[in-house]
């Protein structure tokens, strides 16, 4: 312990100082560039352009500024912003001039489609003016509208969140144009606020060209809040009583297996939300019912650990980014992972009710979430589980925090985590740099669990644009296995390390070469290696076309102390291995109307050799139609035996309009021997109600032979009542 201790010390140590020498000392922070939003005198018609007088006379955003390929340049289009608001309302409206607008990259119209391989504006909205937390809207020239939750302190984005807001587009022959409307009721907020953090950026994908209008540089994120403008000239909004009535009826046809007759089912679920004033968000779901939620993608699975599965219910995706806990710990360990509630064993159990706050107060981030999941034979007990996440705000831009949560869904008894957590963050490190160092620690409980129950580690982060580096140190008991967290490998000490160098040209055929260098170790308890892995990029080009190359050496260790099956039939005997990896990667352009990824992975693999050949593709001939096809082979060969894993997904769009999509999506794997197709539609009818359509078909190989395994059938009507 004590030498792992000294190592993460001296490596720290080497990291901080590989920092560029030439960084300044500490400087006062800017002033904030600040947009008056102008008063909303009654009805605005959404149709993308902004002819109502109300624009005419409203305050904008001249100009942004460019951050890529030139920082400090001047864009290729102008991007004007403007905003409206009054007692219930917030509409952005933005013109985005091209000079070119018949080459405007503009695929997807479906919700929460990925818009970074398109033509977009972002914007994000920190309505606490807290600098850590904040909403993210976006749109393309289409109207694919996409929203998420600043997550991991603006380095990242949960896209699984959805709001209810509306937004249109218009396509001019100066480039295209956007409203868009969100009702102050989709947010939570400080109340007397007239301001809040408020930043926009700007993608046009055939130049690889961003722009943003505050902290405009590389180094920094539009979802960094801390860095963002100033919104202004906000009033005192209107909440009504505050209440959200939700019901939905969801009814069909299901057939569980070949042997079992066709029968119909039906159900009404209910969901209540209170605003307990602007601040915080009470909410009730009754019979939760998901069967509106996407299947998950299948994985192929050669290591010994388990994989892990995001959350993509809606009840468990409000509040959630309040419940991260540590500084970016990852999949390594989560205190709290709200799929062990309602699934267990890939089986949903049913949730009669579940009740939870989230929100702020003062400066403390708030998040209390309870179940109760009732009992499935041969599966589970009923069981009552809870969680409680509190998180202050200190300093500038730092947090100090617990988390704790109860029960257990295998109904044991005596079950609960408890943790705390610190981080620093600053983005003035040396005058302009970000920087972060942060520490945590836990301990769990439950019946049956005996030994070392704790849990704790460090980071040490300056996510910089030229210099990204890190350095993370994990030590976990090996009965540490929360019961509502997710922990693939207890037992463990993990160092991991990273230093990666961005370099760019002026040149007409490369944009930019990333240098990687990311080892990983894995220890036992008492020091003993277990895994290693140094990943390096020693060629990762990008190119001015907006294609890449990449190739990297990945010299890998594994201590096995018993046997591991990799396949069927194919048993790795315990020993020490050593081998290494290789990866050659192309990527194509996504402005292309076929674009995607193909990797091959080869070299060693324990004992024997792995090739691993994976395609990702998109092909969009037109608006109305996108094909996907993702692909992967695995071919081993190994002393104990040869195997191949295939799997093959492919999902075709339908995009009819950003408020009518349908999505048919078809796996197989040789894993499960089985074939599963997910075909989904969703029709926004008004901005608080949908209907869902949603037919489950899956087929299995049986002595060689496809025979029918299951389907179903399932219309669900929602719509949300506001008072």
């Amino acid at each position: 312990m004590r030498g792992s201790f000294s190592v993460c010390a001296a490596l720290c140590a080497a990291l901080l100082a590989a920092a560029p020498a030439s960084l300044g000392a500490q400087t006062t922070a800017e002033p904030r560039p600040v947009l008056k939003a102008a008063v909303l005198d009654g009805e605005l018609r959404l149709d993308g352009t902004l002819d109502e007088a109300a624009w005419a006379v409203a305050d904008s955003i001249a100009g942004l500024t460019e951050t890529e390929p030139d920082q400090g340049g001047t864009p290729t289009g102008r991007t004007v912003v403007k905003a409206l608001v009054n007692g219930a309302v917030l509409v952005v409206g933005i013109r985005a001039d091209d000079p070119e607008p018949d080459r405007i990259v503009s695929y997807a119209k479906a919700r929460d489609a990925g818009l970074q391989g398109e033509d977009y504006v972002k914007f994000v909205l920190d309505t606490f003016q807290d600098g850590r937390s904040g909403y993210i809207f976006a749109i393309n020239p289409g109207g694919a509208r996409f929203d998420a939750l600043v997550a991991n302190r603006g380095e990242g984005e949960n896209s699984d969140w959805d709001a209810v807001w509306e937004a249109a587009t218009a396509r001019t022959a100066e480039g295209w144009s956007a409203e868009v409307r969100i009702p102050i009721r989709s947010l939570i907020f400080k109340g007397g606020l007239d301001r809040w953090g408020f930043n926009i950026e700007r993608r046009i994908q055939r130049l690889q060209e961003t722009s943003r209008w505050a902290s405009a540089t590389r180094d920094y994120r539009v979802g960094q809040t801390a860095r963002a403008g100033l919104l202004s000239g906000l009033p005192q909004f209107g909440l009504g009583l505050g209440l959200s009535v939700r019901p939905a009826l969801t009814g069909g046809l299901e057939r569980p297996n070949a042997d079992s007759r066709t029968d119909d089912t039906g159900d009404l679920s209910l969901d209540l939300t209170e605003r307990l004033g602007s601040n915080l968000l009470g909410s009730l779901t009754l019979n939760t019912d998901f069967a509106e939620t996407e299947v998950d993608t299948r994985r192929t699975n050669l290591t010994r650990f388990p994989l892990f599965f995001p959350e993509k219910r809606t009840f468990f995706l409000e509040g959630a980014e309040v419940f991260d806990f540590g500084l970016t710990l990852g999949n390594d360990l989560l205190p709290f992972h709200s799929r062990r509630v309602g699934l267990l064993q890939g089986r949903e159990v049913p949730i009669v009710a579940g009740a939870k706050v989230n929100g702020v107060m003062g400066r403390t981030n708030v998040g209390v979430f309870t179940v109760r999941a009732n009992d499935v034979a041969d599966l589970a007990p009923a069981s009552t589980m809870a969680a409680v996440r509190l998180k202050q705000n200190v300093l500038a831009e730092s947090s100090l925090g617990m988390i704790a949560t109860f029960g257990d869904p295998e109904g044991r008894d005596g079950s609960w985590t408890a943790g705390a957590d610190f981080t620093y963050q600053t983005s003035r490190f040396r005058g302009n740099k970000n920087f972060l160092v942060g520490a945590w620690g836990l301990v769990a409980n439950r019946e049956g669990l005996t030994g070392d129950r704790t849990a704790g580690g460090f980071k040490i982060d300056y996510p910089n644009d030229d210099w990204d580096i890190v350095l993370t140190y994990n030590r976990i008991g090996e009965s540490f296995q929360p019961s509502l967290g997710f922990v693939p490998r207890p037992g463990v000490q993990t160092l991991t390390g990273g230093m990666n160098f961005r370099h760019r040209f002026q040149s007409r055929v490369f944009r930019l070469m990333f240098y990687e260098l990311q080892p990983r170790a894995v220890f036992d308890l008492g020091g003993t290696w277990e895994s290693y892995r140094i990943f390096t990029a020693p060629i990762n080009w990008r190119f001015e076309s907006g294609d890449r190359f990449e190739f990297n050496w990945v010299p890998e260790g594994e201590r096995l102390i018993e046997p591991f099956e990799v396949a069927e039939g194919v048993t790795i005997q315990p020993g020490a291995y050593h081998y290494a990896r290789w990866r050659l990667e192309a990527q194509f352009a996504s402005q292309r109307k076929l674009a995607g990824m193909i990797t091959w992975w080869f070299g060693g693999f324990y004992d024997g050799s792995l090739h691993q050949i994976i395609l990702r593709s998109a092909w969009n001939p037109s608006p109305l139609v996108t094909i996907e096809v993702n692909a992967e082979r695995n071919i081993g060969d190994l002393p104990a035996g040869e195997f191949t894993a295939d799997l093959i997904g492919t999902r075709l769009r339908l995009n009819l309009s950003p408020d009518l999509q349908l999505a048919s999506f078809v796996q197989y794997d040789t894993d499960s021997e089985s074939i599963g197709s997910n075909t989904r539609l969703r029709w926004t009818f008004h901005p608080l109600g949908d209907l869902f359509v949603v037919y489950n078909h899956n087929l299995r190989d049986r002595l060689d032979r496809w025979s029918f395994d299951s389907n179903q059938l399932l219309l669900k009507l929602q719509y949300t009542l506001r008072y």
